[in-house]
């Protein structure tokens, strides 16, 4: 791990992997980077730069924990990209880690190069995921043995009434194969949560969706938003809502892929991946097609 120092002085560590044009990678949760593992082989096509956010794994915990709101992380971009001595950085987001990148995109779109957004969250520009969009997903997965008890904990949810067991019990439904990797890759994740930092980076005021969707407008660069077919927490219909909002945009989904598209099918992941983030520069106002 490598560290530097933020614009408030705290201390924010990141790893280095692989060989190629930088990529920083922002994870979700938020939490440290390591489930982020190495993209199912997206570092043999570039140099990933994986950073831990504030609070989490080997990064500093701020002394002002509300400096851990999605929107003041936002600083520590811009810290890291002058560190990194980059004029603009590459982005693949995860999960959550897509609000801080489109939030920071919308405020310094010049410094922005190629954003890959994976299974992203919406928060950031306040797109709506209803119960049904999320039983409609799952709805394909009804015969597996599991199911049942995934639905009635996912339905629990929906209505209220969060417990422990119920997101425990909704755990399959991240991901496109519940075996053995998964559950063992479910388990490594929930070590490395911090509840106090997860509240603070979703605390009140970390999202302004007004100011955020026109702000988007005006990012040129080539965005690739990628869902998983049968992930609830990003489902495809939200995923694509949010590339509209993009002027050069694309939109993918990848099928039987959950939340976590690199563990379920690694060769198709970053063969898509890759060859967005391959392609040479897209004059503004340009086009790039859809992926189908």
């Amino acid at each position: 791990m490598e560290t530097f120092t933020s614009y408030d002085g705290t201390q924010l560590a990141y790893r280095v992997v692989g060989d190629g044009l930088p990529l920083v990678c922002l994870p979700g949760g938020p939490q440290a980077s390591a489930y982020l593992g190495e993209l199912g082989g997206l570092s043999a096509h570039r140099q990933l730069i994986m950073l831990d956010l504030r609070g989490t794994g080997r990064s500093a915990m701020p002394a002002d924990i509300t400096s851990c709101r999605c929107d003041r992380i936002v600083g520590d971009m811009e810290a890291f990209r002058e560190h990194l001595g980059l004029d603009r950085m590459d982005l693949l987001a995860h999960s959550a880690g897509a609000n801080l990148a489109v939030q920071y995109a919308g405020r310094s779109p010049e410094r922005v190069g190629r954003i890959a957004l994976i299974t992203p969250s919406v928060r950031a520009v306040g797109i709506a995921i209803t119960g049904e969009l999320r039983r409609e997903t799952v709805r394909v997965r009804r015969d597996e043995p599991w199911f049942p008890e995934a639905f009635a904990a996912l339905e629990a949810i929906g209505a209220g009434r969060a417990t422990a067991d119920a997101w425990r019990a909704v755990a399959p439904f991240s991901y496109g194969r519940w075996d053995e990797a998964a559950q063992a890759h479910k388990a490594a994740e929930d070590e490395q949560l911090n509840p106090d930092v997860v509240a603070a980076f979703n605390a009140e005021g970390a999202y302004d969706p007004d100011a955020t969707r026109p702000a988007l407008a005006h990012v040129e660069s080539p965005v690739l938003v990628l869902a998983g077919q049968v992930d609830p927490g990003a489902p495809p219909p939200a995923a694509a809502e949010l590339a509209r909002l993009f002027p050069n945009a694309e939109f993918t989904v990848q099928p039987g892929a959950g939340h976590f598209p690199w563990l379920d099918d690694a060769n198709r992941f970053v063969a898509v991946t890759a060859a967005f983030l391959g392609r040479e520069p897209t004059p503004p106002g340009g086009v790039i097609p859809v992926i189908r």
